[in-house]
């Protein structure tokens, strides 16, 4: 068999060394299931009949056909990354198999490939070969790598599933109709754009499209100075793949909630509990707990949902006024089960990091966070989760500049109220009170029954010796959520000392008794 690598969606192929890796993560086969899959790989698109695979894979051993079925199922659950979606092992009724993420050869029956693969639970995209408008052949390196850059960043967002270039490039030069390729493909959305280039301009559209209506709902547009060309390729890929990833997931959750909550599958319950996060109040927060819960029900295999609930369960803390230690263990479980289910997954390992950066583990936590960036380098999680270790470690104006980096990344995102709190008490420990005041107001304007922005607004406030105004904010700060207040009064293990005592400096200011406020 010959040597080479061969991409497989996330997944990499070595025929050489005979593994196979997800995001750069080795994922262990049996020995017969990764046989069939380096002789159907090796096949390049072509279909492999089942004698075929069972004279070259049990080459003089007589065994039942089921032992291949057997196979062919633990390789389809190991490419669907352990969830119900599309598998790149393809059956040609009546012939055999073939591997998707290989190039399709000349003469595929095309009535068997327009029959159409199912789509995946979680969403699915396709990026299809930029055309090249400008009449320059010259130019169709530089559109075909915009698309391939696209890809490989793209590939590397945990909640999507993403089609292998070789199966996208196979439309190259030639007409397309986008429910006709997410019906091929087995995918949910297409991306699809387009270059022109006029003297030293270059102009690059890209438009989302959700596959079966064929409705746009996402389209931008890019003019660039074609002086670098490398760098301009690199700046539009980059524009574009930040760009579509929230756009995806406003689309998937406006999808979960057409549906009541009894007829949810696990992609969608995780959705719902995504959303109940977002409006940040305790009771949006349980309920965010019971559909996170639903997800595991339905599918004990999903990652996200476990690294969610690891979320939910903690801010439910928080909003009790309950230290992280009672609930410590549990939480930390939960979110080192979600990575134990999905190493590569960057969510989950940023999850882990904020659980531990919470119990005061910086180390942990910043090598946690590290490992998500080095997968996901653009998610917006990971930039946020960095950007709160940065700021409770001493590190607060580095850490402003990694949050603001976050929410730019997914300006609607479920941790949206987080991070923004976030920034204001990092330019509060930077000592940049009336820009902590302003940040922490515009907190308080998206999501009054927050709580803990008004303890920082009025321990600013204090700091400005706006005494009036602070008094007033912290008599709202302690109504709205006294166990919280106190708890954070009395120092919790996440913020420093030094940190903690510069907090209850601008509190006193503000009318809070140094002996520590009455409890009712």
């Amino acid at each position: 068999m010959a040597g080479g690598e061969i991409s497989i969606g996330r997944f990499r192929l070595d025929l050489a060394r005979r593994e196979l890796r997800r995001d750069g993560i080795l994922v262990r086969l049996g020995s017969r299931a990764l046989d069939i899959l380096c002789v159907v790989a090796a096949a390049e698109g072509n279909v492999v009949t089942k004698d075929e695979l069972m004279a070259q894979v049990w080459a003089g051993v007589v065994v039942a056909e089921n032992n291949l079925h057997v196979h062919i199922s633990a390789l389809r659950k190991a490419l669907a990354e352990g969830r119900d979606g599309q598998s790149w092992i393809v059956t040609v009724p009546g012939r055999g198999y073939r591997l998707l993420g290989s190039p399709e050869p000349p003469g595929v029956d095309r009535a068997v490939r327009g029959r159409g693969l199912p789509i995946p639970t979680e969403p699915s995209l396709a990026v299809l070969p930029f055309l090249n408008l400008s009449g320059d052949p010259e130019q169709e390196y530089f559109a075909d790598g915009i698309a391939e850059d696209i890809i490989t960043a793209v590939s590397r967002y945990p909640s999507l599933f993403v089609i292998a270039r070789s199966s996208c490039f196979t439309y190259r030069g030639r007409p397309v109709d986008v429910k006709q390729v997410g019906r091929e493909l087995g995918v949910r959305y297409v991306l699809e754009g387009g270059l022109r280039k006029a003297g030293n301009r270059i102009r690059v559209t890209a438009r989302l499209v959700e596959a079966e209506p064929g409705s746009r709902f996402w389209a931008e547009r890019y003019d660039r100075d074609a002086a670098d060309v490398f760098a301009v390729q690199d700046e539009i890929a980059v524009a574009v793949t930040t760009a579509i990833a929230p756009a995806i997931a406003d689309a998937e959750l406006r999808r979960a909630m057409h549906n009541p909550p009894d007829s949810l599958d696990a992609w969608a319950a995780y959705q719902r509990g995504l959303w109940h996060i977002r409006r940040a109040t305790a009771d949006d927060n349980l309920r965010a707990v019971k559909f996170f819960q639903q997800a595991i029900d339905l599918d004990p295999s999903f990652s996200g949902a476990y690294g969610g609930l690891a979320i939910a369960r903690a801010t439910a803390a928080d909003f009790a006024g309950r230290p992280l230690s009672e609930t410590a263990d549990d939480v930390a479980a939960l979110v080192r089960h979600a990575v134990a289910l999905d190493p590569a997954n960057s969510e989950a390992r940023s999850t882990l990091a904020s659980v531990l950066y919470r119990l005061g583990d910086y180390g942990g936590a910043l090598a946690e966070v590290k490992n998500a960036l080095g997968i996901s380098p653009n998610l917006a999680r990971a930039h946020g989760v960095f950007g709160a270790i940065l700021v409770f470690s001493g590190h607060p104006q580095q850490g402003v500049a990694a949050l603001e980096r976050s929410i730019r990344l997914d300006p609607r995102g479920p941790q949206r109220v987080i991070r923004l709190n976030q920034i204001a008490l990092g330019l509060y420990y930077c000592r940049e009170y009336e820009a902590a005041v302003t940040m922490a107001k515009e907190v308080i304007r998206e999501y009054p029954d927050y709580p803990h922005s008004y303890r920082w607004l009025a321990a600013a406030l204090g700091q400005l010796d706006r005494i009036e105004a602070a008094k007033a904010v912290l008599e709202k700060a302690v109504a709205i959520a006294p166990a919280a207040f106190e708890m954070f009064a009395q120092g919790v293990p996440w913020i420093r000392p030094q940190d903690h005592a510069h907090m209850l400096e601008g509190l006193h200011k503000a009318g809070y008794p140094q002996a520590g406020y009455p409890r009712a």
